[in-house]
């Protein structure tokens, strides 16, 4: 295992689908920090479509081949389904490997805390790609809170919301909720970690968060729930409205922020995703950058302004996790925070009526 600064830092990818493909490995590709080592996946037609990319990758078969020779890498990045993360994240940290798993980081707070401590236990650094952090959007609203543009913050509301009534052939919705599938887990796990981000952790009696959960399975093809609303109050004493739904035809604001001076409402969602989908790559030229006709707005009474979106930049994650990596820098995302984002998810399904 290498990882001085000079070298970069040697990565597999386990899964070569939406999450390698599209959230990772153009990432790694064009950082110099990191080195795209290898993919592993048995799919034809994903083994082709790596090889096409990125010409000079390793193809492997198994995990179990990676483990094996492990110290040929560094870094091992988990995009396979959730029911399968805790599982390899421990092999790689066994095999003295550094690792990045995709949300949802696992099933249970209980497997974090688990990988947490092993991860503690062998000197190797352990982080979820979080990485709605780094949309743009997000960074506006933080941006107006943080500078108090709105006053003092009453009510934070999020909405992670797609039409689609006939469910695409996909773990996420074959799977159930043990297996981390379902919109709480697959969207949830990015605006619950946002609201937390931004106000801090919600209020608790007795380990009993303080929240109102309606939970729902609206398409009877999926094992899971596809359709849910959590309202949260903070110890900040903001209160967070967040909607989370795969079958909502007329689609809301993501992001309305209620301040004592003024109001923010933004719509749609950061474009960062669909432009890596139509090969747009970190680095060119206007890569997560939000067109005016799409900025959001502050809004005091009947008066409004635009704000200029700020530019999102999922690569940001990776360079914090390469001075991680060298020890220069603090982890892109604290697994703690993705275990207490699980601890709300498991109670919401305790209270839930799915």
């Amino acid at each position: 295992m290498s990882t001085s600064h000079t070298t970069p830092i040697r990565t597999v990818v386990l899964g070569f689908g939406l999450s390698g493909r599209i959230f990772h490995a153009p990432f790694i590709a064009a950082d110099p920090a990191f080195d795209l080592t290898a993919v592993v996946t048995t799919n034809e037609q994903r083994r082709a479509d790596a090889l096409q990319e990125y010409p000079d990758v390793q193809l492997l078969d198994s995990a179990e081949t990676v483990w094996s020779r492990a110290d040929e890498f560094d870094l091992v990045v988990i995009g396979t389904p959730g029911a399968t993360h805790a599982g390899l994240a421990t092999a790689a940290l066994d095999a003295g490997l550094h690792v990045l798993i995709d949300k949802p980081f696992v099933p249970t707070a209980d497997e974090g805390r688990d990988l947490i401590a092993r991860a503690e236990r062998a000197g190797r650094c352990l982080t979820v790609f979080q990485n709605r952090r780094w949309d743009g959007d997000f960074r506006t609203v933080r941006s107006l809170v943080d500078d108090g543009a709105l006053g003092e913050v009453r009510r934070f509301e999020s909405r992670f919301e797609k039409w689609q009534p006939v469910p695409r052939d996909s773990w996420k919705t074959a799977g159930t909720p043990a297996d981390g599938a379902g919109v709480l887990y697959d969207l949830g796990s990015h605006i619950i970690d946002q609201a937390l981000q931004l106000f801090g952790p919600v209020a608790s009696t007795n380990g009993e968060f303080d929240m109102h959960v309606e939970i729902d399975q609206r398409r009877r093809q999926t094992n899971s729930e596809d359709d849910a609303f959590l309202a949260l109050r903070h110890t900040s004493g903001v209160r967070s409205h967040l909607w989370m739904s795969a079958v909502r035809p007329n689609l809301g604001p993501r992001f309305q922020v209620v301040g004592s001076e003024a109001g923010y409402t933004s719509w749609g969602i950061d474009g960062q995703e669909q432009a890596l989908k139509d090969g747009v790559r970190p680095g060119d030229p206007g890569y997560g950058t939000t067109t005016s006709a799409n900025w959001g707005t502050v809004s005091v009474g009947e008066r409004s302004r635009q704000v200029e979106t700020l530019v999102g930049d999922y690569s940001d994650f990776y360079r914090g996790l390469a001075a991680s990596i060298h020890g220069t820098g603090p982890l892109p995302v604290d697994p703690a925070d993705a275990v207490r984002v699980l601890e709300i998810i498991e109670q919401a399904f305790a209270r839930g009526t799915a």
